[in-house]
């Protein structure tokens, strides 16, 4: 039996301590926040709707092993994720699909035409292969129209930053559809917890082998008197910043509670070429609580706040190779354990966490 410190309990934390605890280890959770859940957290309003305190959250994943693991803590409700785009005044499916290329042109195409579609507007746009940057992978995908009205001055805005500054590999998870298919996500499971997120993340964390300490931040040093750190906090503030400071991406959400039954048609309207915020989420569309009120939440990206994205440039994607190579040496001396979104400098859906700790902690 170990002793292992957990630094963090989102759900990278939550998952490897409740894997760890089960494998007959101690396990202490230092956790910043005065909650768990780290930015899967919700909480229920006074109107009846759940609301996720850092922005939309859908479980989706292939991996019935994965939806195995989170069903035994949760039950689920089943939601397939549905987006509209605003732009040029009207609302458009989104991730673009056949119906959104018809109502875009005015034209009508069968399935079987929207690639050839696609390659004559691919071959009158310009752009480097193997794709330099987020604008080139898009671009030879979609061409020049339906990057201006769909992606460039949304990537924009999200991460203040001219989209030829970006990694491809941030859109590398934006589907393009010859079909009808107006689903986000396809994978075979996808759902919302009914209790919510942070019942969730409690169920996992109620285990006699588990202490969570709220409220106490992590600081250096607090490992020594355990076996094992297992850390899923800055990659940077780990090593004081030392080689320089890797850049996120935080999120204003403006939460308001509207007296009316529906405010827009679906969970998600992304806003990619009017006003300041990016996209509003819809609650109830995903959770199925009813009530005569809504909540809604508008998200302004900021570069203050709690970090919810990484940024994949050039000068970041250097910083966290450094940063990654001193990792790996504490982690081959079994020292420390790097894990998840901002300890790895890397994006992960919530079910690629889940995964990477079941990964982790099978080696312990």
């Amino acid at each position: 039996m170990k002793k292992i410190l957990v630094a963090g309990a989102g759900l990278a934390g939550c998952t490897a301590a409740r894997l760890l605890a089960e494998q007959g280890h101690q396990l202490t959770i230092y956790e910043a926040r005065e909650h768990i859940g780290g930015n899967i957290y919700d909480e229920k309003q006074p109107s009846g709707i759940t609301r996720q305190v850092y922005g939309p959250h859908i479980f989706h994943t292939r991996q019935q092993e994965i939806w195995q693991f989170v069903t035994r803590f949760t039950k689920m409700r089943p939601f397939q994720h549905r987006v509209l785009s605003y732009t040029q005044g009207q609302l458009y499916p989104f991730p673009i699909n056949r119906d959104t290329i018809c109502q875009l042109y005015g034209i009508s195409l069968a399935n079987d035409e929207v690639p050839a579609f696609l390659e004559k507007e691919v071959k009158k746009a310009q752009f480097d292969l193997p794709a330099k940057n987020f604008r080139d992978a898009i671009v030879s995908q979609v061409g020049e129209y339906l990057y201006h009205c769909f992606f460039e001055n949304y990537t924009a805005k999200q991460w203040q930053r001219d989209p030829s500054e970006l990694s491809a590999e941030v859109a590398g998870r934006i589907p393009v559809r010859a079909n009808r298919d107006d689903r986000y996500f396809t994978d075979r499971y996808q759902g919302i917890p009914l209790p919510g997120y942070t019942a969730m993340c409690e169920k996992m964390l109620d285990h006699p082998q588990i202490e969570v300490c709220c409220k106490r931040p992590y600081k250096k040093g607090d490992e020594q008197d355990f076996d094992l750190l297992i850390y899923t906090g800055r990659l940077d503030d780990f090593f004081d910043r030392d080689e320089g400071e890797l850049s996120y991406r935080s999120v204003h959400f403006d939460f308001q509670t509207l007296d009316e039954k529906e405010y827009q048609p679906a969970a998600v309207v992304n806003y990619p070429n009017d006003y300041d915020f990016t996209r509003i989420t819809e609650f109830k569309h995903m959770t199925g609580e009813h009530s005569s009120q809504t909540e809604i939440c508008l998200e302004y990206p900021s570069a203050e706040g709690v970090p919810c994205y990484v940024v994949l440039n050039r000068e970041n994607l250097a910083l966290r190779e450094r940063y990654q190579a001193k990792a790996k040496a504490l982690e081959h001396a079994e020292k420390v354990i790097f894990l998840g979104r901002l300890a790895e400098y890397k994006y992960y859906n919530m079910d690629q966490v889940i995964a990477r700790a079941m990964e982790v902690c099978a080696q312990i």
